[in-house]
Parts: structure tokens; sequence; C-alpha cells
């Protein structure tokens, strides 16, 4: 039997205290394990967490997953939504505030099949439109209301399609546009074998419609409790030197994401890839919120009659200023 000194014992002892008094954080993600959220993985992986006396738990969205209902449901510290569908539900009702902002930029597209001859905005009447729905069909439905087009089918307006996360409805022609993301499903319409000579993309960015994507929110009642908050100051900092790592490490990055990935679905050439593409958006952010953008997006939102009204609080730099420091 080994033996312990005094001094071994006093060491495990305290190393048993620091373990225990680590604190916990679950992290609901938009969607599935991917590398859109290589940052958190990483951190996780590269003990950044730790670092911080968290223990961290990420949990995986899905199409049946609404992050909003698991954060209220009290399944979650923090969340990871787009910024339209966080300012509805505020709206509606749901208590929830930016705390951090690692995405600068937007992926959204809607990518067109250009055999059905739609080469600017002004060919969308008489189209159909897919997209996703939960929240991810406001930037649409908001560019849709700002070009005034109906989306009921009716005439001179467009048709809006809800579709699964996938491009096969694109693929198979029901319909002639689909949403897509810089750095996932534009590249599942490549694998499939068109080239990009075969598409006509809209870029949200390039209309002047980007919104923010990919923020981190919490409930406004758990930010008022300064233990809480300071789980978040230590999250976010401990997360943004895992998404610049992420940057710097893109490949590496993506290999720690494929090491989560339980369901054994994604491949290491789309996640490196992807990885890349993600490495576009977060890159320029140190995790704070960019008021203009805030402004920005809340004007889309509004001019695409999402809102009712500005919304108030429903940010904060508390936060990120604390984390940054």
């Amino acid at each position: 039997m080994m033996k312990y000194t005094k001094s071994a014992v006093a060491a495990l002892v305290m190393m048993g205290g620091a373990a225990s008094a680590a604190d916990d954080v679950t992290l609901q993600l938009k969607w599935v394990t991917q590398a859109q959220f290589a940052g958190y993985y990483v951190a996780l992986e590269n003990g950044f967490y730790e670092e911080e006396g968290l223990n961290v738990t990420i949990k995986p969205g899905g199409p049946d997953v609404a992050p909003v209902q698991v954060l209220m449901g009290g399944g979650a510290d923090v969340m990871v939504d787009w910024m339209p569908s966080a300012l509805s539900a505020r709206e509606q009702g749901a208590p929830i505030v930016n705390i951090a902002q690692p995405f600068a930029s937007s992926g959204l597209m809607l990518t067109c099949l250009k055999e059905h001859g739609i080469t600017s905005p002004s060919d969308f009447p008489g189209h159909t439109l897919g997209t996703w729905f939960y929240g991810n069909e406001i930037p649409l439905m908001v560019w849709m209301g700002k070009l005034g087009y109906s989306t009921d089918g009716s005439n001179g307006g467009v048709t809006v399609q809800k579709i699964n996360f996938n491009v096969d409805p694109l693929l198979q022609k029901q319909v002639e546009c689909a949403t897509t993301m810089t750095y996932n499903e534009y590249w599942q319409v490549i694998d499939a074998g068109l080239t990009a000579d075969d598409l006509v993309v809209f870029s949200y960015e390039d209309e002047g419609i980007s919104t923010l994507e990919d923020g981190l929110y919490a409930l406004e009642d758990n930010l008022a409790d300064p233990a809480f908050s300071d789980r978040m100051v230590r999250f976010v900092r401990a997360s943004m030197k895992g998404w610049k790592w992420a940057e710097a490490n893109s490949e590496a990055a993506a290999m720690i994401v494929l090491e989560f990935d339980e369901t054994g679905a994604q491949t290491e050439a789309h996640q490196i890839r992807m990885m890349g593409e993600i490495a576009k958006l977060t890159a320029g952010s140190n995790g704070a919120l960019d008021e203009a953008a805030y402004e920005r997006t809340v004007g889309i939102v509004m001019d695409g009659g999402v809102l009712s009204a500005a919304p108030t609080g429903a940010w904060t730099h508390a936060i990120t200023d604390a984390a940054l420091k």
C-alpha cells in the first residue's frame, strides 16, 4: 500500500477542494456539434474553462431543440442564438439579454439555381424560397418585407416554404432558392455535384441587411445575481480565448470539434472547411457587442415588422467589460 506524507495528504485535500469548488455552467448551442461552435469546444478541450474555475457542459442543439425554451426552462445558463430570433423572443416575454457577441459578421446567404433565371432580387416574385423556421426565418421575412414582397404566394410576391436543415429541396427543385450559410449548406450544394457557375448567391452582408448571428444570451433575472454574473464573466473570457485559438489554429480546432461529435455525422474535410469560413466571421471580435451593429440589426428587424417597438435592456456590456480587463 502506498503511504502518503502529511504534506502530500494536504496537497490532495487542497486539490480536491479546488475541484469541488469549480462552478457549473451549461451552454445550449443553436445547432448540432460542428465548427460553428468551435471556440467553446476548444475552450473545453484546452482547459480554458478549467483555468477559470468552471465546469462547463455543452449541449448540442438540433431540429427539435429551441435554445430559448431550454434557457427559460432552466436547462442551460447561457445559449447561442441569432439576434433577430432573440429580439423576437424577448418581445414575446422571454427576458433574454445579449452578454457577448463572438460573431462579428453574418454568414447568411440565399442560394438559387441559375437555371431558374433569378439574377437579382427583382426576379424573386413568382418563385418559391425555402428557409428554416423556429426563428431562423426572420431574416428572410425581413428582407422580403423591405423589398415589398408578400410571402404567401399572392400575385407580385413570393412563396416562403419551410424546409428542413438541408439543401435537398433546392437540389430536388422543390424550391428555386434556399437559405444557406457560407460555412455549411452552400458547400453541401457544391458537394452534391453543382459548381459555383450553376448558382446565383445573394449575401445578406452584400444586400445591406445582415443581422447579428451566434451571440451569447442569458436570462435577465440571473444576471442580477453577482455570483451568476461572475460565472458569465469567466465563461466569456475563456470562450473568447477559445475562439481566438480556433481562428489561429483552424485545422486543429476542427479536429477538436470532431472529437466531441458523438453522432459521427461530421466529416473531417467538411469541418476543416467550415472552420476556415467560421474564422472569417469571428475575426475582429473580442466578444463585446458592437453597438452600431446592434442598432443596425434592430432597425432591419423593425423594418420587417417583426418588432412592434425598439427593445430596451436587450444587451449589456457589463460581462465583456469585466472579461476583457
